[in-house]
Parts: C-alpha cells; structure tokens; sequence
C-alpha cells in the first residue's frame, strides 16, 4: 500500500514544478521583448536572415561543450536554461544598458563618443557581468551543480553561445539592411564569416574565464577565495572582450589580425589544453573512487573497468542499445551517471569542499545509485549485452530481482543502510576473501554533527 507523501514533500515537488515553469515565462517574454526591438531596427527580413545565419555556428559551439560535459552531463534543463539566459535575459539587459550609456556618453562627451566608449569599455563590463549572472546564481542557489572547473567551462561556454546567437541575429540582420547579401565589402556575408566561421568561440572564450573562476570558486571552502576567484575570472573576461573589440573598432585590420592570432588563438589553445587536463583528472577522480564502491557492493567488481572508461561506457551503451531496446540503454546511462555523480561528491567530501550538508548528500546520492542500479537491473540483458558472445567476466554471477518497494534494507553485515540490498555475485575478484566492505566515509564526511553516522559500518 502506498503510503502519502509528507506535507513538505508535496510542497517541494509543487515547487520543483513551478519555478522552471516560471523561469521559463520568464526568458520567454525577455525573448519576444529581443525580438521586438531587433525586428525595429532592421525589419523583419533582418530578422529572418539573421537567425538562418545564427543558427550555423551555435551547433557546433553548442555541440563542443556538450562533448566537454561527457563525464558527467549536467541536467539538460539547466543547460537549456544556460543558454535561454544567454539568448534572452542576458542579451535584453545588455542591449537596454548599452544603448542607455552609449546616449549619456554622447550627451556628456559630444557625439560620436558613445560609439567608442560602447564597444571598448562599456559592452565588456556590461556583457560578462550579465552573462556571469547565472554562474553566480549556480554558486548560490544550485551549489550542487558545481563540482569544479569542467562545469564552470560547460555552464559559461552556453550562456556565452545563447548570447552570440542574439547578438548575430542584430548584427547579421544589420548588415542585410543596409545593403543586402552583397553589398559593398561583403555585407552579411562579410559579417557571417567573421563572427560564424573565424571566431564563433569569441563570446564562449570571453565568458569561460568567468566560469572557470567560478568552478575554483567551488571547489574552495574560503569565502574570501571564492569571491576574489569569481571576480579575477570576470575581470580577465572583461579584459578580453575589451581588446578584441577595440581591435575591431578603433584600429585597422592589420591589428585586429594580429590580436586574433597572438591572442585569441593562443588562449584558445590554452583553453583546450585546461580542458583536456581538467576531463583527465575526473577520469582518475572515477577511478580511484570505483574500487571502493565494488567493495562495498555499491557497484560490481566487473563493471570497475567498464565505468572507469568513457570510450567503454560508450560501448557498454551501444551494445545494450542494440541487443535491448534505448530504455535498457538509459536505464545504463542512468545508472554511470549517478556513479560519477557520487565519485565527485566523495572526492569534493575528502577535500573538504563538502563539511555541513555531507552527510544528507552523501546519502542523497548514494540512494540514487542505487535506484538507478535497480533499474538497469530490471532491464534485459542491460548488464550482460556488452559482452557479446564472449563468457562473462570472471566472478560474475546474475544478479538477483530489485528488491520490493517498501521492504526493508539492510547493508553489509546487517548494518542499516537505507535503499541498499546487496546483490550475488557482487563480490570481490576470484583470489580476495568473499563478502562486501563499505568503504570508509571520506574525510570531512559529517564534521560538525554529534554522535555516529548511520549506514557507516565497521571494517571487518
């Protein structure tokens, strides 16, 4: 029998409900306001060419992040809503800051000054800071959707994309205007090679500087480190932005080239070296994390090597894809994603990035591992199909039915464990003694609470 669900629990699903719902009225009307004031300004042809011409760079800067974010993929509404605020909150209050300041500069500096001031000093400031708003956000109110750099990169990297996206519609739509396809030097064809084939990454490189400031903001404890990561971060993406439009405005193309190819590209390689490096180190943050979790009987000691890999979990997929239908193969996904999830947050605890809420979030996690495993364990062939034609691993043994909703668990050697139910065959390797071992809880798990933690059991 279905037991109700608490007061409080109803409120917070009502919640959960309403505020994307909310957010998303929200950034729509800041989206029609975009497109109302664009479509004033180069007329509804503008309009039309921009976006057709915009939409050719965002798939592939959309599609790298993305790429980036393999490890551990965020939820794909916080993403969409990266970009959205980007697209349209972002690029509404830039456009209505920008254009307030650039009159005030022509009415206190004489005309003409505006224009200037507009594009070197007043748009970088104006443009990051608005773009940083949703990292900073993230850090405040979606603290758990921060476990480093990789994601300050992934949730900049998209805002920056949705920004570009409405800016390119203006600026493309501009051109079309004023002379057509072809006009003299170039018209939107100039304007499409320029900001959709040499630099489409422009914007995204300008704002990852925040975000990376952001991802150290997170993974530190001090409030005074947090605070001066952010605002270095910001101030390096103003300094960019700065340069590159100054380049592009106040001098020739001689040194505009020069500052895209002894600048620009050389960050941008930087970049991608901070990013290879930083998806590095959460491979080995997985790895060193998956042997425990078999010896707790988290996980099974063949799936180790399997979840250790992404060209593996990859495989692992598409093989299940193909021998049991895409929910077996999202039942899978599911279940390496709440893996990884967890691996991050040990590590996070063990550094001492995690202390006051640790304990609940651990077991937050953990249970969703566990559903997630009991999931794919109900899926056909969904932990079996990537072998093949081969003969199971070593050891292996089929697991047992998920157990019943509403039954009692217990853990390992009948300690308490909410959700979990050891499965046979999910011992150690042929030659280690039988039987499963909770791994200890990583250092930081719980300071600050009295008394012993519940599911944490003794070594045997």
């Amino acid at each position: 029998m279905a037991h109700p669900l608490p007061r409080h629990a109803h409120v917070a699903r009502r919640r959960g409900v309403l505020a994307p719902v909310v957010g998303l009225v929200l950034l729509g009307i800041c989206g029609l306001v975009v497109l109302g004031i664009v479509g004033s300004s180069v007329g509804p042809g503008g309009v039309i060419v921009g976006a057709l011409c915009a939409l050719l760079p965002v798939g592939p800067v959309v599609a790298t992040f993305l790429w980036v974010d393999r490890w551990e993929p965020e939820p794909p509404r916080m993403l969409l809503y990266a970009f959205l605020w980007g697209a349209c909150f972002a690029a509404l209050s830039a456009l209505l800051i920008n254009s307030s300041a650039a009159l005030a500069a022509d009415q206190l500096l004489g005309r003409g000054s505006g224009d200037v001031l507009g594009a070197v000093v007043i748009a970088p400031f104006v443009e990051e800071a608005v773009k940083g708003l949703f990292l900073v956000g993230l850090l405040i109110w979606r603290r758990r959707e921060f476990d480093g750099v990789v994601d300050g990169i992934v949730y900049a990297g998209l805002t920056a994309a949705g920004f570009a996206f409405t800016e390119n519609i203006l600026y493309i739509g501009r051109a079309f205007a004023e002379g057509g396809i072809e006009a003299q030097g170039g018209g939107v064809l100039a304007v499409v090679l320029l900001r959709g084939v040499f630099s489409p990454f422009a914007h995204p490189l300008f704002t990852v500087m925040t975000g990376i400031g952001a991802g150290i903001a997170a993974s530190n404890r001090a409030p005074v480190v947090r605070v001066l990561a952010v605002l270095a971060g910001y101030l390096v993406a103003v300094v960019l932005h700065s340069m590159w439009n100054g380049a592009a405005t106040l001098f020739g193309g001689g040194v505009f080239l020069g500052v895209y190819a002894f600048v620009m590209l050389p960050l941008f390689v930087a970049m991608i070296v901070v990013i290879v490096w930083q998806r590095r180190r959460e491979a080995r943050t997985v790895a060193d994390q998956l042997p425990g979790f078999a010896e707790a009987g988290w996980i099974a000691w063949s799936e180790v090597p399997l979840l250790g890999n992404l060209a593996r979990r990859r495989g692992w997929r598409a093989a299940v894809r193909r021998r049991a239908g895409s929910r077996a193969a999202k039942a899978v996904a599911d279940y390496q994603a709440a893996v990884t999830e967890l691996a991050f947050l040990r590590s996070r605890i063990s550094r001492g990035a995690v202390r006051d809420d640790a304990h609940r979030r651990h077991d937050e996690m953990l249970h969703t591992l566990e559903a997630a495993r009991a999931r794919a364990v109900g899926m056909p062939e969904a932990l079996t199909a990537t072998w093949g034609n081969r003969p199971p691993p070593p050891g292996w043994q089929p697991p047992a039915p998920g157990p019943v909703p509403g039954a009692p668990f217990q853990g390992p050697q009948g300690y308490a464990q909410p959700g979990y139910a050891p499965q046979p065959g999910y011992g150690p390797p042929p030659g280690q003694a039988p039987g499963h071992r909770q791994p200890g809880p990583p250092p930081g798990y719980g300071q600050g609470q009295q008394g012993p933690q519940p599911g944490w059991g003794p070594p045997r």
